[in-house]
Order: structure tokens, then C-alpha cells, then sequence
């Protein structure tokens, strides 16, 4: 398995607009991070999870040439508002796009994307099949992949593992029962905001604890904000086998 994290950034990406702060005037391209996604691509399939604004920049930059679905974890516009770009997609694959996640994120995207699914379609638009999941294991491809359900505030939002991958984004408070569905996975990718008290968010210290709770052999933190901090002087704070994932970043997995 291969993943490359297409962005790492929180809602407003960093650096911000306006924002003079030493992390969003750093010449370090580690924190330039567009809004957080990732591409996985498996025997079975190339698959993104989330398409946020910066979908269209993620797909060129890495040079994606197919896609065989997209995966929600929840509806929030830093993880939706680039759909509309799959239609390059349509055009090359002759087909519509698989697209996943839970009943209500679904209903969300008819609501914010409301042309696509109109009776009467304007020619080019997007072309895509909702297919809504619960919580539990689905297959995309033939692949498994099991859905993990935690807390971001008060709405549920779903990670995704994949073998022994996990990805997690926009989460404060994770379920013993759901928790369980991550123990033994090889890398966990996981969101840690910033270092002060988020009401949706772990801090990196909450982030740092629950990755030595749960025992993976290796973890990337994301959904970073500038509030963090430098990525080379945050770096040299985290355990050994903790690292902040950047934009472009590639991890080989075995699965």
C-alpha cells in the first residue's frame, strides 16, 4: 500500500491569509500545507479520502491519473468543498464516482453540491454515486475497509483502516469499542490541532498520548495548524516513533 498525504493543513491552511506568524512566513515547504487529504492506492484501487478545496492543486501536483472512488469522513466544507473537480475524472474513465460515508455527510453534499444531483443536469457537471455507509466493514474494489467512528465536538466522523493503516482526521475523543478497531495497526495517521485546548481537536499533547495508548509502530500526526508550531522545531519534541506528516509525504505500508 501506498499513501501520500495530499494536505496536511487544518481548515484555514497554512500559512493563513494575512497571517505574519513565523509559521506562516517560514521558507520550510513542510509548513506550507494545503487542507488535509490523502491518496491510497492498492492493488485494488486509487482511492482519496476527502476532497477538500485544495483537491484539484492535490491531483496535479501528484500527477493522479485515476481514481476509483473518494471516501467522506464527514461533510465539513475543508473536506468537501473541492467534489466538484472529480468530473476530470468522469471525463477520463467514461464512468461515474464511487463515493462513500456516513448517511448524514451524504445528505450534506446534496444540499452544498445540489446541481449535481438535479433532475435536469447541466451538461459537464460531476458525475457520482452515493453509496452510504454505517459503521462497519465495506469493500471498495473487492478491498476492505472498515470505517472507525469518533467524536469531532459533537459529530460523528469517520476514520478509515485500511490493513494496517489508519487514518483519522477532525477528532477529539475516540470510544474504548472504536478504539480497538486501530490496535495493531502498523501506522496511524492522526489529527493534532495545535498545543492549547481545542473544543474539537486533540492538542498534540492528547495526540502524543493517545498514539502510546494504542501502541502502533509508527505515527504521523495532521490536520495541523499553524498554532502548532515550526515542523523542524515541534519535530525534535515528539517520541521516536512519532513524526508530523507533511504535504507530498509517501509512506509505504505492508500489507
Amino acid at each position: 500500500m501506498k499513501v501520500t498525504f495530499l494536505g496536511t493543513g487544518t481548515s484555514q491552511g497554512v500559512p493563513v491569509i494575512a497571517c505574519e506568524c513565523e509559521v506562516c512566513t517560514s521558507l520550510d515547504y513542510r509548513d506550507k500545507r494545503l487542507r488535509s487529504s490523502i491518496l491510497v492506492e492498492t492493488p485494488e484501487f486509487q482511492l482519496v479520502v476527502d476532497t477538500g478545496p485544495d483537491f484539484r492543486q492535490q491531483m496535479i501536483r501528484e500527477r493522479v491519473k485515476r481514481l476509483d472512488a473518494v471516501l467522506f469522513t464527514h461533510a465539513h466544507k475543508d473536506h468537501t468543498a473541492g467534489l466538484d473537480d472529480v468530473r476530470s475524472f468522469n471525463f477520463l474513465q467514461k464512468k461515474e464516482m464511487p463515493v462513500y460515508g456516513q448517511a448524514h455527510a451524504l445528505d450534506q453534499l446534496k444540499t452544498e453540491f445540489s446541481y449535481i444531483f438535479s433532475e435536469n443536469k447541466y451538461p459537464g457537471i460531476p458525475q457520482v454515486s452515493l453509496n452510504p455507509i454505517d459503521n462497519k466493514p465495506f469493500e471498495v474494489n473487492g478491498r476492505r475497509i472498515t470505517p472507525i467512528e469518533v467524536m469531532h465536538h459533537k459529530l460523528p466522523v469517520f476514520g478509515y483502516r485500511i490493513g494496517n493503516f489508519t487514518y483519522i482526521t477532525d477528532a477529539n475523543f475516540i470510544t474504548d469499542e472504536e478504539k480497538e478497531k486501530i490496535v495493531g495497526s502498523e501506522v496511524l495517521v492522526l489529527n493534532a490541532l495545535q498545543k492549547t485546548e481545542h473544543i474539537s481537536h486533540f492538542t498534540l499533547d492528547e495526540a502524543v498520548a493517545l498514539a502510546e495508548e494504542l501502541k502502533p509502530k509508527k505515527t504521523y500526526f495532521t490536520h495541523i495548524s499553524h498554532k502548532l508550531g515550526l515542523h523542524s522545531s515541534v519535530s525534535k519534541e515528539l517520541p521516536e516513533n512519532v513524526e508530523l506528516a507533511h504535504d507530498g509525504l509517501t509512506l509505504l505500508i505492508d500489507n
